[in-house]
């Protein structure tokens, strides 16, 4: 008596791509429930079992369902923004501001509303996401079917859904506690990048991903650039670096991997961490051609991703493929590397063990996830088809199918697509809520010339220093009672040095723009650069500055980026309404107090009798800054300035109301 089975795939090409490498001619797929309960040929399981729905797959291949190993879904609303330029340009100058303005809630929902019908379009049944507000893609792809693990972005400076690391950190929490034990979903933390990131989010993140023991999702060696600022930082490459903040402790799926070598490679295999390249991106972003051929011959569980459609710009998984397997030829020389079977492996069986779920998919096998696609091959592109090999079909497959050529597309044996129709998802309704916020985001970049932050980026080298400044500044007497105070055990001295700083002020009457400072900095104590260091700066006005106790100030959004050109050339390029030169010699030493680094400064300027003490520290978080606060009051006492000495103005508005008195 033949078994019941709700759903039989009958009469095409079966690729298992199980560890035996079976393929069966005129084969059949049997599915119960949500799992496969045989493979085999047509005849075979025809006979065994009695399947409620029977569908023909003639001309057609049966495969796993592919799976993305890296992507930003929600991106998808950002396809086409910017091209042909480097990707500090492309992340710093385009999408960081632009995220910054449009990225919401809804932004997030609708983006993955618009991937996870593109995915599902080209036989993707389970991806890796790393974006902001990663609940409301958790809901779209658990709306439309879908099965991913959502990576909840930390970044060190503020992002679209977290003004602080901390708070990010706590976000991931809650969102990972709120989709636990999800059968499709993964909820997940993703530390951005290490040089997006600090050792202590690695930490936090890794300490998350082992409660919930899940992915933690991260970027690693993406560019040669990256790779070169982590071996002068941290004197380690970025693998080698995440391994040492503990990032690979748990389960871990790192994205790129472009520039890495053996030594990359042994930390990931010892590791079981996931690699997951991502051609097409890689190659737009000028970014490189990840080792694959090295990384597969290590050992190294590596899948494949697309990135983010704002880099790539399309979503479709077997182009990535295509790439897998050409790639490495041409660079090598070798028509061998990669051949199709390994390629279509990275989106399918060994895709499933970097992303950490083989024992759920990436094969076709008994007692897995019926995930899968029947992918047409009866198209003018794929044929004529060659039967003398056995393995012909990994070349038919690879070389010239396309995500375009996906017939059905199901994940846990329900159908998203059937017959090239979505079933999960009104294609109409979300081409036309994405075009919606697409017109905002244009006529945003229209009116983009008025940004200061915008102009430095496009003249390349900028970065964000820690988010929250704080300091405070007083007027003084005389310098001798802090130089005694400094020399108490409270204090361990670090560094010490004198300059002169000559600081000239870009300014603008809509204050809301900002204020970009150029600064000539001449140190003059022994063993100092002979050359003065030349830098621009540039504070945006965000929240407003913050006052805490003993007139303590908290500033925010502060950005520099290395002058290279003459000051003439910034007069002309930046065009301010005013300019106000400060002129000052500085004292400064750099100490620990209670455990916590600060700048202390006694400074004179030029054209102002008084000496002004500062005593600044900088954080990227907001917890932080408080407790700063307050020793910085323990400070002031120390050195017995008086609440009537200190002063809130910067050293350019004491120059503003100077020039105006006189």
């Amino acid at each position: 008596m033949s078994e019941p089975i709700d759903l039989l795939l009958t009469g095409g090409t079966v690729v298992t791509m199980d560890a035996a490498g079976r393929i069966f001619e005129d084969g059949a797929v049997a599915i119960r429930g949500r799992e496969i309960v045989a493979v085999g040929t047509a005849d075979e399981l025809r006979r065994r079992f009695s399947a409620t729905e029977t569908v023909e797959c003639g001309g057609c291949a049966i495969l796993p369902g592919l799976i993305n190993a890296h992507a930003h879904v929600p991106m998808s609303l950002l396809r086409g923004l910017v091209a042909d330029v480097q990707l500090d340009v492309w992340l710093l100058g385009y999408m960081f501001p632009v995220e910054s303005q449009f990225v919401t809630p809804e932004f997030s929902y609708i983006g993955t509303q618009l991937s996870c019908a593109e995915l599902i379009r080209s036989g993707v049944t389970t991806f890796v996401d790393m974006y902001y507000f990663e609940d409301e893609v958790a809901r779209a792809a658990d709306e439309a079917g879908l099965r991913a693990i959502c990576g909840q972005s930390v970044m060190r400076f503020p992002t679209p859904d977290a003004a602080s690391y901390d708070q990010g950190l706590e976000r991931a929490r809650r969102f990972m506690q709120q989709w636990q034990g999800h059968d499709r979903i993964i909820a997940t933390v993703a530390p951005h990048a290490p040089y997006t990131c600090t050792d202590e989010i690695y930490r936090q993140a890794a300490a998350l991903a082992r409660e919930f023991d899940v992915p933690l999702v991260t970027h690693l060696s993406e560019t040669a650039r990256e790779v070169r600022e982590s071996l002068q930082s941290h004197k380690l490459s970025p693998i080698a670096y995440a391994e040492s903040v503990g990032a690979f402790e748990v389960k871990a799926i790192a994205a790129h991997c472009v520039h890495t070598d053996e030594r990359d490679w042994a930390i990931l295999v010892r590791h079981g961490v996931g690699a997951a390249p991502c051609p097409s991106s890689n190659l737009k972003l000028a970014s490189g051609i990840a080792p694959l051929a090295g990384m597969l011959a290590a050992g190294v569980h590596v899948g494949i991703g697309t990135d983010g459609p704002a880099s790539n710009d399309d979503q479709d998984l077997l182009t990535e493929v295509h790439l897998a397997a050409m790639l490495p030829k041409g660079v090598s020389g070798d028509p061998t590397v990669v051949p199709a079977r390994q390629a279509l492996q990275l989106a399918t069986s060994l895709g499933a063990k970097a992303v950490h779920l083989d024992h759920l998919i990436g094969s076709l096998e008994p007692g897995k996830r019926a995930d899968l696609i029947v992918l047409d091959l009866d198209t003018l592109h794929s044929m004529p088809r060659y039967s003398y090999a056995p393995d012909a079909i990994y070349s038919r497959i690879v070389y010239s199918a396309r995500g375009h050529d996906v017939r059905h597309t199901l994940v846990d044996g329900r159908f998203l697509m059937r017959d090239r129709r979505l079933t999960t998802l009104d294609e109409t309704q979300v081409k036309r809520a994405a075009q919606r916020i697409a017109d905002q985001i244009s006529a945003f970049l229209q009116r983009r010339e008025a940004n200061l932050l915008d102009k430095i980026i496009a003249i390349g080298g900028v970065r964000q220093d820690e988010i929250f400044e704080v300091q405070v500044k007083a007027r003084i007497q005389d310098a001798a009672p802090i130089e005694q105070a400094l020399r108490a055990p409270d204090f361990m001295i670090t560094k010490t040095s004198r300059r002169t700083q000559y600081d000239t002020y870009f300014l603008w009457r809509d204050a809301a723009r900002g204020r970009i400072r150029y600064r000539e900095d001449h140190r003059h104590d022994e063993g100092a650069r002979l050359d003065p260091k030349y830098t621009l700066t540039l504070t945006v006005p965000t929240a407003g500055r913050d006052e805490l106790p003993q007139a303590v100030v908290l500033s925010r959004a502060r950005y520099t980026a290395p002058a290279t050109q003459s000051l003439r050339f910034y007069r002309e390029y930046f065009q301010p309404e005013s300019v106000v030169e400060v002129e000052k010699e500085r004292r400064r030493w750099r100490v620990i107090y209670r455990g916590e680094e600060f700048a202390i400064n006694i400074d004179r300027v030029r054209g102002d009798e008084s000496l002004y003490l500062e005593i600044k520290s900088r954080t990227w978080s907001l917890r932080d800054a408080q407790h700063k606060a307050a020793l910085i009051g323990e400070m002031l006492r120390l050195f017995g300035v008086q609440p009537d000495q200190l002063i809130r103005q910067e050293y350019v508005d004491l120059a503003l109301a100077r020039s105006a008195v006189a």
